[in-house]
Formats: C-alpha cells, structure tokens, sequence
C-alpha cells in the first residue's frame, strides 16, 4: 500500500490454535503459568500476599486437566509464532451443554488477538462436541475476563455451579 514501509528483515508474527493433549509439555507450563496468576491474584486482593509455594504445587499437580480428553473434552493451545501463548479448554457437562474454563494468554502476548481466536475455537469445539450452550464462571477480580467474554456474546446469567471462587457466571447459546 502507498505510505506503507516494512522492513524487508521483519514478518509479522502469527497466532495458530489446534487441539493439544492436556498433558502435554505445552499444556502443563501454560496451565501452571495460569494457575499461579489467578492464585496470586486472588491472595493479593484477599490476604496482600501470593500463594504458598506448597499449596501452589498441590493444587497444579491435583488439577490435572484430564477432563478435557476426547470424547467429551478439547484443550485447545494457542501458539504465537510458534511457541505456546495461551489456552481454552471446553468439557461437556450433558449432551448439549459445554463449560469454558482455562482461558489464558500469557501476559506478554496479550493485546495481540489470541482471546477472541481462543473463543472462537473454543465455540466451534464444543459445537462439535455437541453444545448448544457454552457456560462457564469467573472471579469478580477477573475484570480482563469478564469485559471480554461481555464483548464477545456472552451473558451474565444465575449460578449454575457452587464453586466458592466463581462470583460471575455467563452462558452463550451456539449458533452455526
């Protein structure tokens, strides 16, 4: 285009997301990367401190992520140029109704696109798992999260489960 310059030496970078075993290298050092963000998050804002190392390690080690295996559940890993910036895992709760969780971009990639690429991957996975509904929570301190799912269809709606950190629960029907 006319006014545009690149440098010959610079390509753009990419974002790709395919599906990925939750156990996979990629899958556990993202994982761990999430989980120790809205932990330490959460004991910041509720007790000023981060999370106990020994409690971080349990809790990582207990949450395996097996409940998005086939055939009723999809971790899907985002790269960016290559190299494992973020997550969304779906699992079916019953035959049409789909709960997203796990949705993270590491800090230093985010603004650069890879949420709404992980939301709409996500959707189109749990379309084909079967979901008509897609729900999921979210913590009240988690204000990122809750502005984009709100930009992305997503509505809030009345608890659907008791876990005693989800303060925010939004429900998106699946179309297409």
């Amino acid at each position: 285009m006319a006014g545009m310059t690149r440098s010959p030496s610079r390509t753009p970078s990419t974002w790709s997301v395919a599906p990925e075993p939750f156990d996979s290298p990629a899958a556990a050092a993202l994982w761990r990367a999430y989980y120790t963000e809205v932990s330490d998050r959460w004991y910041q804002v509720h007790e000023g401190r981060t999370t106990d190392p020994d409690e971080l390690e349990r809790e990582i080690a207990a949450r395996t992520g097996s409940e998005f295996a086939a055939p009723t559940g999809v971790l899907l890993v985002a790269r960016h140029d290559g190299e494992p910036g973020g997550t969304a895992g779906v699992r079916m709760l019953d035959a049409t109704t789909g709960e997203l969780s796990r949705v993270f971009v590491r800090p230093d990639l985010r603004g650069r696109g890879a949420a709404p690429l992980l939301l709409t991957a996500a959707e189109a996975a749990a379309r084909e798992l079967g979901a008509r509904t897609l729900i999921l929570d979210t913590r009240g301190d988690l204000v990122e999260a809750r502005a984009l799912y709100a930009r992305h269809g997503y509505e809030e709606t009345a608890a659907h489960n008791d876990d005693p950190y989800a303060e925010h629960w939004f429900r998106k029907e699946l179309t297409g």
